[in-house]
């Protein structure tokens, strides 16, 4: 990865609930800057490194990322007193993605052709990282020069956020992947978004082999990574992947995906303590599997 020094922070950007901000770095370039000290710490970084590139391993478009270093004279210079204690707590290392001058955020009604393919494969890789941030509330989408980008995947990987990761935490059932923002695309109905998915599957399993998967997860700093197994956990969530469309027969939308707010996949129901379990538009399976 590029690696940039931070000098100069510009504003925040409210809209996240991380609070990242627009910084100038040495090469007089803007960055959107995530910060190591806000409050899912160093993980959300993970994230963000290991979920950008594997889209972008995908063919799907995702801003330049980059390490950023920030000092500590940049937050003693902030006046704000929030923004300072999170600069201030973010020496170091941190992570920014290449700010895209006039983007707007995606909606899916405004009127913006994204092709069945491009749309399938976004919805297939939320599907491999667990990204829970990507429904109509949230879409975490911008449409910049007539394309769909890619950004903000912090919430994704949420597994990671547990003692362990490997092998054997991946064959775990994501429901929530019935609240995306494109599922409406895959098709008018559950069993089409499902044989879409199968395609997306045939096509993009083949390019995450364990070389892919190993530089991927190479460009994260070892200490951020401890002692977590990403690539490994990667390699049998593709697989995982594979076994559950091959066993759904159909994928219902929620209300939330196409006329709600959204939930910001956060799980409705007595379910909510779990986080995990099946609720309402879940992946339903064939009888007997």
């Amino acid at each position: 990865m590029e690696r940039h020094r931070i000098t100069r922070y510009v504003e925040p950007l409210r809209e996240g609930g991380s609070l990242p901000g627009l910084v100038e770095v040495d090469d007089d370039g803007l960055y959107v800057v995530k910060l190591r000290g806000a409050g899912q710490g160093v993980r959300a970084l993970v994230s963000e490194i290991v979920v950008g590139e594997l889209a972008r391993a995908l063919g799907l478009r995702v801003p330049v990322l980059a390490l950023l270093e920030l000092d500590d004279a940049i937050g003693r210079a902030e006046p704000d007193p929030e923004i300072q204690a999170l600069l201030r707590g973010s020496v170091g290392d941190n992570v920014g993605l290449d700010f895209l001058p006039a983007s707007l955020p995606f909606a899916i009604h405004a009127d913006r052709a994204v092709p069945v393919e491009e749309a399938a494969a976004v919805v297939w890789l939320d599907l491999l990282t667990t990204n829970v941030d990507r429904t109509p509330r949230n879409p975490n989408l911008l449409w910049w020069h007539g394309h769909l980008w890619l950004i903000d995947h912090g919430a994704a990987l949420y597994r990671q956020h547990a003692a362990t990761l490997g092998p054997g935490e991946a064959d775990r059932p994501f429901p929530q992947i019935a609240d995306h923002v494109l599922l409406p695309l895959l098709g008018a109905a559950g069993a089409a978004r499902v044989e879409t998915l199968r395609t997306a599957h045939e096509r993009l399993a083949p390019l995450l082999t364990t070389e892919t998967l190993a530089g991927i997860v190479g460009q994260v700093p070892v200490d951020w990574a401890g002692d977590h197994d990403y690539a490994g956990y990667l390699a049998a969530r593709v697989e995982v992947v594979g076994r559950t469309l091959a066993q759904t027969d159909s994928l219902e939308i929620t209300g939330s995906a196409t006329t709600g707010p959204g939930t910001g996949g956060l799980p409705r129901g007595p379910e909510a303590g779990r986080g995990l379990g099946p609720r309402v538009g879940a992946p339903k399976p064939k009888d007997g599997a």
